[in-house]
C-alpha cells in the first residue's frame, strides 16, 4: 500500500472529536473548555461527532460498535472536517475495525491523532489504506492546565508543517493524576533517554501501545513490517516488567520482524515499577534486537508530555538523536 499523507492544517480549518473508546463523559468540563481554547488559540473550529455525547455510555464507559463507527466515517466523509481527534483511550476500539469503508477513508485522507487503545483503529487504518495516522494528544490531553507546552509544540509540528522534526527530551515529565486536581501537580526531572544499544537506522514509523498492537497480531489489520521499519511502541501502568516482555516476544516473532532497524520505547509509567536494569535486561534477552539501536525513555506514551509520532511516516535515529517526518 503506497504512503498517504494528510495535509497539513491552515488557520480556519474544522476537526472533529470522535469516541471509538470511550466518551465526553469522563472528561471534565475544565478539561474541555481548556481543550477547545487551545484549539480555538490555533484558528481552528472544533465539532463533535454525534455520539461523543455524554448520555452515551455503558457498562464499559463506551457505546455501541455500529454508533461508534458511523462517527469515524462521519469524520472522514465529511469534507469540511480537515482533522479527527479521539476524545480519550479506552479497550475496545478493536471492535470497530471491521465495520469500516477503508475505501472512503483511503479518498479521504485526514490528519487523524490519539493514543494508547486506539492503536488498533489507527493501525488498521493505516494498514487496509496506506495513511500515515498520528499517535499523540487525545483531545482530552490538551486539558492539563499545567505542564502542557511540550505536547502542544511537538503536536502542532505535525499539524501545520511538514518540516522534520527532531526530537528533544522534554525537561520535566509528570505521571499525575492532573484531570483530578489541576492545581496540585508533581513534576520530575528528567534524565534524558535511554541509550540501550547505540546505532543508526532508517525507516518507516510502525508501533503505538504494544498490548493493543499486538491484538491485531495474525490479522489483515497488522501493518507489514516493510524493509527498513521503525518500531516505536510503549505501554501503560497495567504492563509489568514480565508483560511488556512477553508482549516485545510476541512482536519479535512476527515473521516480518526481520525488517525491523529499530526500536523506540516510550517512557513507562510509575505503577509499571520497569527500571532501566530491568528493560535492559528485556532488551538483552532477545536476539532479534541485538544488532539494532534501542533507545528509550522517550516522550510518548501515557506520562505527559507527550511529543506526536507520525505512524507511516520517517524516522532517523543516530544513538540517542531521533528525528521524525510525515
Amino acid at each position: 500500500m503506497s504512503g498517504i499523507v494528510p495535509q497539513k492544517l491552515q488557520k480556519g480549518d474544522k476537526i472533529m472529536v470522535i469516541a471509538p473508546s470511550r466518551g465526553l463523559k469522563l472528561i471534565g468540563q475544565d478539561c474541555r473548555e481548556i481543550s477547545l481554547e487551545r484549539f480555538h488559540q490555533w484558528g481552528l473550529t472544533v465539532e463533535f461527532a454525534k455520539n461523543t455525547k455524554d448520555e452515551n455510555w455503558d457498562r464499559f464507559g463506551s457505546w455501541n460498535i455500529k454508533d461508534r463507527a458511523d462517527d469515524v466515517m462521519q469524520a472522514f466523509s465529511d469534507k469540511s472536517v480537515k482533522a479527527i481527534f479521539t476524545v480519550i483511550g479506552g479497550f475496545n476500539s478493536n471492535q470497530l475495525i471491521t465495520h469500516l469503508d477503508y475505501d472512503i477513508i483511503r479518498k479521504n485522507p485526514k490528519f487523524i491523532c490519539g493514543f494508547s487503545d486506539v492503536t488498533a483503529l489507527f493501525n488498521a487504518i493505516h494498514a487496509k489504506t496506506g495513511m500515515e495516522v498520528f499517535y499523540g494528544p487525545h483531545f482530552s490531553s490538551l486539558g492539563m492546565k499545567k505542564g502542557c507546552e511540550y505536547t502542544m509544540d511537538y503536536l502542532q509540528k505535525m499539524l501545520f508543517s511538514d518540516e522534520p522534526v527532531n526530537i528533544k527530551a522534554s525537561a520535566e515529565w509528570s505521571d499525575d493524576a492532573w484531570y483530578i486536581d489541576q492545581e496540585k501537580r508533581d513534576f520530575i526531572e528528567n534524565d534524558g533517554y535511554w541509550l540501550i544499544n547505540y546505532g543508526t537506522a532508517e525507516g518507516t514509523i510502525i508501533g503505538g501501545n504494544l498490548c493493543t498492537f499486538n491484538l491485531l497480531l495474525g490479522t489483515e489489520y497488522r501493518p507489514e513490517f516493510k524493509k527498513d521499519t521503525i518500531m516505536f511502541i510503549e505501554d501503560d501502568e497495567a504492563s509489568s516488567a514480565v508483560d511488556f516482555d512477553r508482549n516485545l516476544q510476541a512482536l519479535c516473532y512476527q515473521p516480518d520482524f526481520k525488517n525491523v532497524k529499530g526500536l523506540v520505547i516510550g517512557r513507562f509509567q510509575k505503577a509499571s515499577k520497569i527500571s532501566r536494569e530491568d528493560l535492559e535486561f528485556i532488551i538483552g534477552s532477545k536476539s532479534e534486537l541485538q544488532n539494532m539501536p534501542v533507545v528509550a525513555n522517550v516522550d510518548f506514551g501515557h506520562t505527559t508530555p507527550i511529543m506526536t509520532v507520525p505512524l507511516g511516516g520517517k524516522a532517523k535515529i543516530n544513538g540517542t538523536e531521533i528525528v521524525v517526518s510525515k
